[in-house]
Order: C-alpha cells, then sequence, then structure tokens
C-alpha cells in the first residue's frame, strides 16, 4: 500500500503492516508503531466509508477517524472485540438493539442511497470486471455463476422496498464490543438508505450459522419484528453474493 507523506507522518516510526486482524473487512490492513495501533484502508471503499463515518457519529459510535488524506484513510483502534469474536451470551439481543437504533434514523436525514437500482449496477460492474468470486458463495449458491446469481437478482426483484438507513454489511464481525460504552459500527462503506433486509438478512444468516437459533429469536426480539419475510431473506442474501 502506497500512502502520502501525511499518511507515512500519523503513523509514526516504523511501522509494521499486517492484513491478520480480527473483526474486520479484507479491505484493512493493522498497523502498529509507536505511535500506537491504527487500521488503514484505501481506495473507493476507504472514501465511502470516510463519507459515513463523519455523518453516522452523530447517530452511533463509531472509530475516531485519525487521518483522511486523498483516498487513504486512517482509523484509531478501538481496542474492543467483535461480536462474532467476543461471543457473548445476549449477542443476539446486542445485535438487534444496534440495528433497531440505526434503523430508526430518519431516512431524510440520510445523504447515501444503497437502494436496489444502485446496488443491482454495482452489482452487474462487478460481474462485468470479474470481481465476484463464486468460489466464496454460500452452500445453497456453490455451483452458480456470478452472470446465473445476477440474472435471478434481476428476475426476483421485489417489487417495493422498505427504506432504512442501513449498515449494508451487518455481521457480528462488524459492531465491537468495548468494556465500557455502547458497541462500535465499523465496515460502514455502504451503509446508506436501503431496504430493512439489506441488514436483517446477513445478520439472521450469521446469528443462524454461527450462535444457533436461540440467538436469532433473542435478535428478533429486540430489533422488534415479529415473523420474517422469507422471500426478502432469500432476495438480499443473494445479492449479498455480489459483495
Amino acid at each position: 500500500m502506497q500512502v502520502s507523506d501525511r499518511i507515512v507522518t500519523v503513523l509514526g516510526k516504523d511501522p509494521v503492516w499486517s492484513d491478520k486482524h480480527g473483526g474486520m473487512s479484507g479491505h484493512v490492513l493493522r498497523v502498529t508503531s509507536a505511535s500506537g495501533v491504527f487500521y488503514v484502508k484505501q481506495g473507493p471503499i476507504a472514501v465511502a466509508e470516510h463519507e459515513r463515518l463523519r455523518w453516522l457519529k452523530r447517530w452511533a459510535s463509531v472509530p475516531d477517524i485519525v487521518a483522511f488524506d486523498d483516498d487513504t484513510l486512517v482509523l484509531a483502534d478501538v481496542a474492543a472485540p467483535s461480536l462474532a469474536s467476543a461471543a457473548p451470551p445476549r449477542i443476539g439481543t446486542l445485535m438487534g438493539q444496534v440495528l433497531r437504533d440505526v434503523h430508526a434514523i430518519a431516512i431524510s436525514e440520510c445523504p447515501f442511497n444503497e437502494r436496489l437500482d444502485v446496488r443491482l449496477t454495482r452489482a452487474a460492474e462487478r460481474v462485468r470486471t470479474g470481481l465476484v468470486d463464486p468460489d466464496d458463495f454460500d452452500d445453497d449458491h456453490l455451483g452458480l455463476s456470478p452472470l446465473q446469481v445476477y440474472d435471478r437478482l434481476i428476475a426476483e426483484r421485489p417489487t417495493a422496498e422498505d427504506f432504512v438507513v442501513a449498515h449494508g454489511d451487518y455481521a457480528p464481525s462488524n459492531v465491537l464490543l468495548p468494556q465500557v460504552g455502547n458497541p462500535v459500527l465499523i465496515d460502514v462503506g455502504g451503509l446508506g438508505v436501503a431496504d430493512r433486509y439489506l441488514d436483517l438478512a446477513i445478520a439472521v444468516r450469521d446469528l443462524h450459522d454461527d450462535f444457533g437459533p436461540p440467538a436469532v429469536d433473542d435478535f428478533l426480539a429486540a430489533y422488534g419484528l415479529d415473523t420474517l419475510d422469507e422471500q426478502r431473506l432469500h432476495y438480499f442474501r443473494l445479492l449479498d453474493e455480489m459483495f
């Protein structure tokens, strides 16, 4: 990763770069130096996340921005495990409470658009440029090509969307649990106005697979949802394969 002189100064003397870290996406590097511990992102995802972090901090706990220069984002270390690694007994409840609060933000306040028109256009470009990895698909989608998945997304697109301010990648690994204070949201580069099932589908899938049905029940109770729309769950899980 090539960074500007300004970023080099911020990171401090003799920084050690690593892609070995938990609870963060594969687009971020961990940097340790005499100045501290930082997480560094670069490229379009860094630009998108910088904008969203600055906006979201009015409503939710997020990592502090240490520096942003050109297309490089430096974040402070929260020094807290993700819910995925901490696996607290109340994980479903915490996930539901945090998402309920995010989805309660007025969409009129949010300048970021992650509606299906936008996501499907982005998905088509990722298919065209070979950025979708079919080997990383969920088990029930293995064997499909990226183009087949995209065609299904077009054919099965919901006729209406239930808009909220969505996190965009709401998994237990993207919620950190400090010893003191509120849970911290990370990897918010896909945050924006979108159907609530963009978040619900990922959260339900990961909680079910990693922590079992009781965690899903706790999640839904804390979020305030009695029943799930299985068709929307399936659709937005399929959409997630594109990213």
